[in-house]
């Protein structure tokens, strides 16, 4: 059944929980344009809906959040271009819109290249979908090559001094995603925590305390015996 972008956008709205907009502000989630929706009640809305590339983005320029993340899950990947990516990683105002949306983008193949791309930029959502794209092909990309994740390094290192608490948490989370893929890669990201452990600076610090203790931990750990 299709559906009219002012049908969806009325049915988000009477899903709206102020509660709930309390509750993710405490976690770091901007508030602004937030109706409060779970993400499970947004799946659901996705699959009623089904994919649907002019309603993507349709959805996006709407503004709303959580019409953006519902963007992301009604979309058509074949049909996604790279002037959409940028269009869409400039309006990133949120943690959770920026993860959301990288879980669509890490299936497409310029995701690796976006990745690389990203994590130089200043914005500090823009940096943080660089790691979470690196983040999500560790975790999904069953066929990516190691030398892939190793290429990875070079910007985890480089931004480890980001003190920017949503880039550092993504600096981190790429990190101990890549050390959980198999042995080797563990084994490096290990000596690429150890190293940044050395830069000094209280980001880094934190990164690497953090990513070594999951990677060194005796469940990982079995994983790779």
């Amino acid at each position: 059944m299709k559906y009219t972008l002012e049908e969806i956008l009325n049915r988000l709205k009477s899903l709206a929980n102020p509660v709930n907009v309390e509750g993710m502000a405490r976690f770091g989630i901007n508030p602004q344009g937030t109706l409060g929706i779970s993400i499970p009640a947004l799946r659901q809305i996705a699959k009623e809906t089904g994919k649907n590339h002019q309603l993507a983005g349709e959805l996006w320029e709407s503004g709303g959040h959580e019409a953006r993340i519902l963007a992301s899950m009604v979309d058509e990947p074949h049909l996604v271009d790279e002037q959409q990516l940028e269009r869409w990683v400039k309006d990133f105002d949120s943690w959770d819109v920026c993860d959301q949306v990288c879980g669509m983008i890490g299936a497409l193949p310029v995701a690796p290249q976006k990745a690389m791309q990203w994590s130089e930029r200043q914005e500090e959502f823009v940096k943080r979908a660089g790691f979470a794209l690196m983040a999500e092909l560790a975790y999904h990309d069953k066929k990516a090559s190691d030398e892939l994740f190793i290429s990875f390094f070079i910007p985890i290192k480089r931004e480890a001094i980001d003190g920017r608490n949503f880039v550092r948490k993504a600096v981190n989370w790429a990190l101990r995603n890549i050390g959980k893929r198999n042995a080797r890669l563990n084994r490096l990201s290990i000596q690429t925590a150890r190293e940044i452990e050395k830069i000094g600076s209280k980001s880094a610090r934190w990164i690497a305390a953090d990513a070594l203790r999951e990677l060194t931990s005796a469940k990982v750990q079995k994983k790779f015996s």
